[in-house]
Order: C-alpha cells, then sequence, then structure tokens
C-alpha cells in the first residue's frame, strides 16, 4: 500500500470524525482533528496543512485504496458520509485479502501453545470466522503438520517465559535411559524445535557445558527467584547449531566429512531438500550420485539416513558406516525372527 503510517492515521481520523453525525465538520474542524491525532500518536507538533486534508480526501473518494468512500460537502462547508453506514473500516474482503489471511491464520494457529497466542484465540477464531462468512471455501489452502498430543508441550509456554526473563529454574527430568527422575538446575538460553518436538538448550548452574532438555521428559520445573542468573555471552544459535543436524551437539567432535551414494530414484528429493547446507555433489554416475556434507555426527543423522532405507548408502567415514550398518542387520534380524 502507497499510504504511510501517517497518512493512514490521518485517513482514519478523517474516517472517525465523517461517521460522527452529531455535529458538522469543516475543513478546518478536520485539519484540527488529524492535527492533534497526529501529535498523540506520533508526537509530530506541525500540524497538517489544508493541501494535505484536501488529498487525502480525493484519495479516500477514489479506487486508489480500495475506499471509493462517498464523501460530501453539504452547504458547501460541511464534510460528511452520504450513506450515513459507511465506514473505510467496513470494507468487503478480496478474495486475494481472503487468501491471504486465511494463510496468516492457519500459521498462528501453530503458535498457540505459547500465552502471547492464547490471547489471540478469540481473534483467529474471529478470523476463521470471518474468512468463511466471506468465503466458504471448505479446503483449507496449507496445512502444516502438528501434532497437539505431544507429550511436554504444557511447559512451552512457561519455559518461553524463563527464557524471555533469563530466570534459573529447577527441572524435574528423566531421560530416557534413566529409570527415575533427576532434579536439574537449569539456565535456559533458548528453546528449539526440530522434527516436531521441542527442547530447551542452557547449562546446569554448576556447569559449563551447553546441553539440551527434551521438553517430552521434564515432569516439572520451578522457577528459582533466589539464584542468579548465569549467562554464556558466546552462546550464538546459529553458530551452535551450525554443524549439526537436528538438537544434539556433540561437544568436542569437529565435522567430518561425510559421502553418501544416492540411488537415482532419490535423487530429485535430496537434491531439492538437501540433508544440511554444507551438501555438495561429489561425483555424479549412472546409477546415482555421490553427495558429502560436513557435520557433527549424531543420533539425529543417523535416523535421518536411516529414513531413506536402500535409497542410500553410506561410504565414509568407516565409523559411521559401520553404525548405519550395524542397525540395518540388526533390523533385517529382527524380520527374520520375529514372525507372526
Amino acid at each position: 500500500m502507497p499510504a504511510n503510517r501517517n497518512a493512514l492515521i490521518r485517513y482514519t481520523t478523517i474516517d472517525k470524525c465523517l461517521r460522527n453525525r452529531y455535529r458538522q465538520w469543516t475543513l478546518e474542524d478536520l485539519i484540527d482533528a488529524c492535527s492533534d491525532t497526529l501529535y498523540e500518536y506520533e508526537g509530530i507538533d506541525k500540524g497538517v496543512s489544508k493541501r494535505t486534508i484536501q488529498m487525502d480526501i480525493q484519495i479516500m473518494r477514489s479506487e486508489k485504496l480500495g475506499y471509493n468512500a462517498p464523501i460530501i460537502v453539504q452547504d458547501k462547508k460541511y464534510y460528511t458520509y452520504e450513506d450515513p453506514d459507511y465506514s473505510i473500516t467496513q470494507l468487503p474482503l478480496s478474495e486475494q485479502d481472503l487468501n491471504k489471511l486465511g494463510d496468516a491464520v492457519e500459521i498462528l494457529k501453530q503458535f498457540q501453545g505459547f500465552s502471547h497466542f492464547k490471547e489471540m484465540t478469540g481473534l483467529i477464531q474471529k478470523l476463521e470466522n470471518k474468512i468463511y462468512t466471506e468465503n466458504t471455501q471448505s479446503r483449507p489452502i496449507i496445512h502444516i503438520e502438528r501434532n497437539e498430543n505431544l507429550k511436554g508441550l504444557e511447559h512451552l509456554n512457561g519455559l518461553y517465559q524463563v527464557v524471555l526473563r533469563r530466570q534459573v529454574i529447577k527441572v524435574e527430568y528423566q531421560s530416557f535411559k534413566a529409570k527415575r527422575s533427576g532434579r536439574i538446575y537449569f539456565n535456559p538460553y533458548l528453546l528449539k524445535e526440530f522434527n516436531n518436538r521441542w527442547f530447551l538448550i542452557g547449562k546446569q548452574k554448576k556447569g559449563n557445558t551447553i546441553m539440551n532438555l527434551a521438553l517430552d521428559r521434564i515432569h516439572s520445573f520451578e522457577v528459582l527467584d533466589n539464584f542468579k542468573f548465569k549467562d554464556d555471552p558466546e552462546f550464538n544459535p546459529d553458530n551452535y547449531y551450525k554443524n549439526v543436524i537436528g538438537a544434539t551437539v556433540n561437544t568436542g567432535l569437529i565435522p567430518r566429512t561425510i559421502k553418501i551414494f544416492v540411488n537415482n530414484y532419490h535423487k530429485p528429493y535430496i537434491l531439492t531438500k538437501p540433508l544440511h547446507w554444507s551438501q555438495y555433489i561429489v561425483e555424479e554416475r549412472l546409477d546415482g550420485i555421490i553427495i558429502a556434507i560436513k557435520v557433527v555426527p549424531n543420533f539425529e543423522l543417523e535416523r535421518l539416513i536411516l529414513g531413506y532405507g536402500d535409497s542410500i548408502e553410506v561410504l565414509s567415514p568407516p565409523s559411521l558406516r559401520k553404525q548405519i550398518s550395524k542397525v540395518i542387520q540388526n533390523a533385517f534380524e529382527n524380520y527374520n525372527t520375529h514372525k507372526e
């Protein structure tokens, strides 16, 4: 929209004045009203010129912004709307507007676990109703994967708040390997989502190593107001996760070049959606391609590779190739041993 912020404030002010049928509005009255509003909202104290308001009225009357406002002058002096029910805030939405609004609503709905968006729940429902009444399109344009039954999502908003406020927390946490939960005193730095799971990133109160806590393994947490938050100014999420896939960073390990053969069937998928930003083609063959990525090996990398089944093959390093081969061999034995 070509109109800037100040112009929009003036249009809204003029609209508010003209909708007020209990008084008559001269051009000077509209100038004063717009000047007062701009001073109130923007701190602009130089006022508004007569020519500016005249141009605003012309624009509001025109199709330039889609208003087509029925502004008339009575007794050659007083401005008003010919239609007493008209307002620039009640314009019908275009099909393009409805499509964009629908897309925005679908995206906003993914974040309703945060308190900021809880306050918007009513607004989102109103927007959905507006879209439905304006356009009875039953099939959504956007569908984003979500699983509202995931464990740990009930902690999401509370943990967001402690990260925001830089508060130390006591976490009752039970890893998948532990038989019972234990207490962790934690300085939270970041919330990270990967593959539809959420992780809390930070440091233990007496530790110096960055670690992650899966939200679905958190039983409960408590804010410790009497503990001083210990920040790490050197922690940068982009740099920290630069050389890994997923949320697990194996501290102390350096990125390794991993070469993978991809057959022709999955070649287009790997090329259009790289495994990692560092991916490049090493060799093109008749039956596929060999690619390379430079990452720190971790659990998520193994799961990603195994997810492609027999369509890809780790060529190097030998340690990762051996690990993937072992998992595949165990799976093969399971399929041949456990039969109905």
